[in-house]
C-alpha cells in the first residue's frame, strides 16, 4: 500500500470514528474531587428542617438563583395522553412515527421520503423496551420509575431525555417481575392500575438498578423487599397496631411482580399508613415546598441517611411527588437498626459530601448527558439537558453505597 493510499485509509478511519463519536459518547475519567456533588451556576444547594413521617425524614432541599421554567413532559404525562407509547423490542415496527409520502427539496421537485431505519431485533428482550415520543416536548424518564404490561413489569435503567417527535429508541430497563414471559398487554402502563397511580421503585430497588446494574442483584432486591413489606407491622390506628396476618413469603401473593405486591392491599395499606402525613395533607406539603422553593430532598429512613434526589425547579419536584413519597415510605418499611435521628447539618453534609473519583458520562449529543460520579460511600447521577435553551441539570440522585457494594461498585469503577 503506498503511503498515498495509507494516508487516504487512515484518514477515512478517522473521519468515521469522529462520526460515530458525534452521535454517541461514553467515557470513563479519573477526577479530583470537587466541593460538592451539585454545584451550579444558579449556587450551591442548602438544606432546610425536616417533615417527618413515622421513620421517614425529608429534608427539602433550596438553591439560591432563578429557576428555569421545565419544558419537560413527565412519564406519567406522556402515558396518560397517549402521547408516549412503550412496548416490547419485537414489536418496533408498530410504533414507526407518521410521515408524509413525499416532500420537496429546495428544487421544488417532489420526492419519496426515505423509509427511517429501524433498529434490527431477533424478538422481545429482557432488558431493552422501544419508547416512542410523539409529544411536542421533550420527555423526561427517571431511572426507577415502574411500567406495567407487556411480557414483564420493567423498570427504567437511568435517567434520559427523549426529544420531541423522536423515532423509536432503545429504552434500557431491568424486569421487576420475575418468572413471567407471556404477553399481559401490548403496550406499556405507567402502573398496573392506573396512570393515576403509577410508582417508582423504593431506594433500595433503585440502587441495584443504577449503581450495580446487574439483573440478578434487583431481582434479589425486589424479592427482598416484597418479604420485608409483608413482615412489616400492620398500619397503626390510634396509636394501636391493628392485628393482622405477617407473612414474609412474597408466594402468598401469587404474584412475583414488585408492582402488584406494592398494590395488593396489605403492603400498600402500610405504605399509605408510612406516608400518610405527606400524602393526605399533601396539598398544604406541596404549598409549603413552594413557598420554600424547594427544588429536592434528602431522605433519611430509621435515621439513616440513604438517598437524595434534586430537580431543576419545584415544578418537576412536585410533579413527582406522590410516587416519590410513597417509594421512600415503601423503604421505611423494611426491617433494620434504628439510628439517632440525622440533624440538619448531617443532612447537608451527605450533600455536600465530595463527588469527586471517578466519573462515567454517556448521552445524546445535543440531547443530555448522563454523568456517574463514584467517591468513597456515594454514588451521584447527574442528568444534564443540552438541548437549545436548557445546558442545566434537569435530575440529580446522590445514593449511599454500603458495605459490600461499595467494595464491588469500587472495583468496577477501577476496571472501567
Amino acid at each position: 500500500m503506498s503511503n498515498r493510499i495509507r494516508s487516504r485509509f487512515f484518514g477515512s478511519m478517522l473521519l468515521v470514528a469522529a462520526l460515530i463519536a458525534s452521535f454517541a459518547f461514553h467515557h470513563t475519567a479519573q477526577v479530583r474531587a470537587a466541593g460538592g456533588p451539585v454545584e451550579s451556576v444558579r449556587g450551591s444547594y442548602r438544606v432546610l428542617a425536616p417533615i417527618a413521617s413515622g421513620n421517614l425524614l425529608l429534608f427539602p432541599i433550596v438553591q439560591s438563583g432563578k429557576m428555569p421554567a421545565s419544558p419537560f413532559l413527565t412519564l406519567d404525562e406522556g402515558i396518560k395522553s397517549g402521547q408516549v407509547e412503550v412496548t416490547e423490542a419485537g414489536k418496533v415496527r408498530g410504533l414507526v412515527r407518521p410521515r408524509p409520502a413525499q416532500g420537496r427539496l429546495n428544487d421544488g421537485v417532489p420526492r419519496p421520503f426515505p423509509n427511517p431505519q429501524l433498529p434490527q431485533y431477533r424478538g422481545d428482550q429482557v432488558n431493552t423496551l422501544v419508547l416512542v415520543n410523539n409529544s411536542d416536548k421533550p420527555l423526561l424518564l427517571l431511572a426507577g420509575e415502574i411500567v406495567t404490561g407487556g411480557k414483564q413489569d420493567r423498570v427504567i435503567a437511568k435517567d434520559r431525555i427523549v426529544p420531541a417527535g423522536s423515532d423509536p429508541i432503545d429504552l434500557g430497563v431491568f424486569c421487576i417481575e420475575p418468572g413471567r414471559w407471556t404477553e399481559d398487554t401490548a403496550t406499556f402502563r405507567a402502573s398496573a392500575k392506573s396512570s393515576t397511580l403509577s410508582m417508582m421503585v423504593q431506594p433500595t430497588v433503585r440502587a441495584k438498578a443504577m449503581v450495580a446494574k446487574d439483573q440478578q442483584e434487583v431481582w434479589n432486591s425486589v424479592h427482598g423487599m416484597i418479604a420485608g413489606a409483608l413482615a412489616a407491622p400492620a398500619p397503626v390506628s390510634s396509636g394501636v397496631a391493628v392485628a393482622g396476618p405477617r407473612v414474609a413469603d412474597p408466594a402468598s401473593l401469587g404474584t412475583t411482580s414488585y408492582a402488584r405486591a406494592m398494590q395488593s392491599a396489605g403492603v400498600s395499606e402500610k405504605v399509605d399508613e408510612a406516608a400518610a402525613p405527606l400524602i393526605k395533607s399533601r396539598a398544604d406539603v406541596l404549598e409549603k415546598l413552594r413557598q420554600e422553593h424547594a427544588i429536592g430532598v434528602v431522605v433519611a429512613v430509621r435515621g439513616e441517611i440513604v438517598w437524595a434526589d434534586i430537580f431543576a425547579d419545584t415544578d418537576l419536584l412536585t410533579s413527582y411527588w406522590t410516587k416519590l413519597v410513597r417509594s421512600y415510605a415503601a423503604e421505611a418499611l423494611q426491617s433494620g437498626g434504628s439510628h439517632a435521628s440525622p440533624t440538619v447539618v448531617d443532612a447537608q453534609r451527605f450533600l455536600d459530601a465530595p463527588a469527586g473519583g471517578t466519573e462515567t458520562s454517556i448521552g445524546d449529543v445535543g440531547v443530555y448527558r448522563y454523568s456517574e460520579l463514584h467517591s468513597g460511600g456515594t454514588e451521584t447521577f447527574v442528568l444534564e439537558a443540552l438541548l437549545p435553551g436548557t445546558d442545566y441539570d434537569v435530575h440529580i440522585s446522590k445514593v449511599k453505597v454500603r458495605g459490600e457494594a461499595q467494595a464491588a461498585n469500587w472495583l468496577r469503577h477501577r476496571l472501567d
